[in-house]
């Protein structure tokens, strides 16, 4: 047992599992993190990095794009099969494709390489914030029948207490990001959203970072809400139809 487990001592350290086939940044990258109490496993492609995964899942997951074997949009894709753990992607090149193709796998958010410590640091940090924020699927409560705080949307019910979605009655499974972004559009119903008011409230940006990573959340959280359920308002943003 644990200090932590015993009471008194400090928590647990968070788990990274960083996947990087280049020896040089991944040993870099790992030893930085760890500098910041990160507890940091380590795999050089990636079919490696999902079999450390499964063996023992990690709080959040680094993934290069470029790997060797199983590349990294195919790795997230597998991950995100069972698990909603935080991704945080890493392409050297920063292409359209690179970032469009993590996101659309199931990926947060992504980082261009090189990357400043203590930008993927504060990155890292804004990821877990979201991630817990929502329960586990294995702790989520079973769906109610509904609340006197519940937000009705047609065939859309959302509990803002108890972090539940419903379509049609039917529970709606949600990463943490797409539910926060869900809350965010539920919290301002008709008003239209800019994309730089979303990462700032939703990805706790304190930057103007890439609007793509709300495009294409988006795009994920129409699949689950239905097509027509956030609304495009070209050259402003989005909002929830009330």
């Amino acid at each position: 047992m644990s200090v932590s487990e015993v009471g008194g001592g400090p928590p647990d350290p968070v788990t990274v599992l960083l996947v990087e086939d280049d020896e040089v940044i991944r040993r870099a990258v790992g030893m930085a993190l760890e500098r910041y109490g990160y507890r940091v496993s380590t795999a050089g492609d990636g079919l490696t990095g999902l079999e450390l995964f499964r063996d023992q899942p990690h709080d959040l997951l680094l993934l290069d794009v470029m790997l060797p074997g199983l590349d990294g949009i195919g790795l997230c894709r597998r991950i995100r099969e069972s698990s909603l753990a935080p991704i945080l992607m890493m392409s050297a090149r920063g292409d359209a494709l690179d970032v469009v193709s993590g996101l659309e796998a199931g990926a947060d958010d992504y980082v261009v390489k090189p990357v400043d410590t203590s930008v993927l640091v504060a990155r890292i940090r804004s990821l877990l914030r979201r991630a817990s924020f929502a329960p586990s699927p294995e702790h989520a409560p079973e769906p109610a029948a509904g609340g006197a705080g519940d937000l009705v949307f047609g065939d859309l019910t959302i509990d803002p207490q108890g972090l539940e979605v419903r379509r049609a009655g039917e529970p709606v499974g949600m990463a943490p990001t797409e539910l926060r972004l869900l809350l965010e559009f539920a919290a301002n119903p008709g008003i239209v959203l800019d994309r730089q008011t979303l990462l700032r409230n939703v990805w706790d940006y304190g930057w103007d970072g890439d609007s793509r990573v709300v495009d294409l959340c988006v795009q994920r959280l129409r699949k689950k809400i239905g097509p027509d359920r956030i609304e495009t308002v070209r050259g402003f943003g989005y909002k929830l139809r009330r």
